[in-house]
């Protein structure tokens, strides 16, 4: 039988979303006509960069730290309503990812799961780190001397659908681009050809609605007395209705949040470069004529994208380690508290200046002045509006970590050696990440599939 709609729900739009965004969803699809597919998008530039460090350290780790919370509600449903899941999860190790879904399976009573494992991301398999540094613009100037510690690049729908004609009922990737997490089901179930740029280019700019997961529904949107959303503590995630002729219905699954025109548009042009081509693994995407129409309450129809040829080129990014991040914060409270943090201020601006030079140093009056100011010391002149409780923060880059340990010495040492009053000292100290984007040539990334269980999980 022609199947000529599919549902598709984002369930995460990043590594820390709420793990309850999958259950509304799986409850939902159960009342829909026609198959579903449930997809997490949890990976995002840093969050990879750090999960190869943590695969560093232990072979089996660097996978999605939160996996078992996502999937746990989700598995048997999903598999009892023939759901398939999808998701990036796997960050630098999907092998590993995959081995602790089927362990989870087993836990719950499952069996003959079938997990598929889309690998080939990783460059560090297929290039030298001199290749890799060739392929960033500019790259050995401005990261002369800093260690590569990632190199993946964005991977297409292609291996996802690889997975699911292969009756992958869970298909686990590494970087992948964040619509074909749901362009890939498209394909699979409408059969649309490789070259069907328009076709493409429609289950992309699905894809790019939902891979924030909640963002559509009202979150990362709302600004009371502006942009005012319902029940924002319990937003539903995002369904996408799709027909086999691409134009889509956005939804949500019951909760709070709303799916409107407005939501809808900004997300459309959320981190869009260029309108007219907004480039993907898989299609070149124009929004230009794309087309949002509410057709009910909580439900906005779009349609219109157009697509061209994909580019000949991946894009890659490449994690490279930046030294170390420093930070101290403590408090004061009471009359003339802004006064004391001020002092406290100039304490540690000046004797981190003369310790170490090399710094780069802010300084933070929390509940003065922070975001916008430490633009080299004029926070610290007098607001018009005194406040009884003050947070001084001190935050530092060096380039090693004595630099880093120094900013929290220097903070704590002010229980004794700074103005009166001074508690609630917290320090911390991390190494610092950077991340730089990447041209590959096709021909240097091979992706590869692996079905995992299937006769007991």
């Amino acid at each position: 039988m022609a199947r000529d709609l599919l549902n598709i729900g984002c369930a995460a739009g990043f590594s820390n979303d709420r793990p309850e965004g999958g259950v509304g969803l799986v409850e939902a699809m159960a009342c829909l006509d026609g198959p579903a597919v449930l997809f997490y998008e949890t990976l995002a530039e840093r969050t990879l960069a750090l999960a190869q460090l943590a695969r560093r350290k232990d072979p089996a780790a660097g996978f999605e730290p939160q996996l078992e919370a996502f999937l746990r509600p989700v598995l048997r449903p999903c598999l009892e309503q023939k759901i398939p899941i999808l998701g990036n999860f796997g960050a630098a190790n999907p092998k590993a990812a995959a081995q602790r879904i089927l362990d989870l399976a087993r836990e719950e009573g499952l069996s003959r799961l079938k997990v598929g494992v889309v690998e080939g991301d990783n460059l560090f398999a297929s290039a030298s780190p001199r290749e890799i540094l060739g392929w960033i613009q500019d790259g050995s100037t401005r990261l002369k001397g800093k260690e590569m510690v990632s190199a993946n690049a964005y991977l297409g729908a292609g291996p996802l659908v690889e997975a699911l004609a292969a009756g992958a009922q869970v298909v686990v990737t590494g970087r992948v681009a964040d619509p074909s997490l749901a362009l890939a089901p498209l394909i699979h179930c409408f059969g649309w050809a490789w070259d069907d740029w328009d076709s493409l280019a429609a289950g992309t700019l699905v894809g790019h609605l939902l891979e924030c997961a909640t963002q559509v529904t009202g979150g990362y949107f709302a600004d009371p007395g502006f942009k005012d959303v319902p029940d924002l503590a319990w937003l539903g995630y995002p369904l996408a209705e799709v027909g086999r002729d691409g134009q889509a219905v956005i939804t949500k699954s019951p909760g709070g949040g709303l799916v409107t025109p407005a939501t809808v548009t900004e997300q459309l042009l959320y981190e869009i470069h260029d309108p007219s081509a907004y480039l993907t693994p898989d299609v070149v995407l124009d929004i230009t004529g794309v087309r949002v129409e509410e057709v009910g309450p909580d439900r906005v129809k779009v349609m219109g994208a157009r697509g061209r040829r994909k580019p000949d080129r991946l894009k890659a990014t490449v994690g490279f380690t930046d030294g170390w991040l420093g930070e101290g914060e403590i408090s004061y409270a009471g009359p003339n508290a802004a006064a004391r943090a001020r002092l406290a201020g100039e304490v540690l601006r000046e004797r981190l200046a003369r310790l170490r030079p090399d710094l780069d140093l802010r300084v933070d009056l929390i509940g003065l002045a922070s975001l916008f100011n430490d633009d080299g010391g004029r926070y610290l002149d007098r607001a018009r509006t005194e406040p009884e409780d003050v947070r001084v923060r001190v935050a530092v880059r060096s380039p090693d970590r004595e630099g880093a340990d120094l900013a929290g010495r220097e903070v704590t040492a002010l229980y004794c050696c700074g103005p009166a009053g001074g508690g609630g000292v917290r320090t911390r100290v991390t190494p610092r990440l950077r991340t730089a984007s990447a041209l590959v040539p096709r021909e240097a990334v091979s992706p590869r599939v692996t079905v995992l269980g299937g006769d007991d999980a």
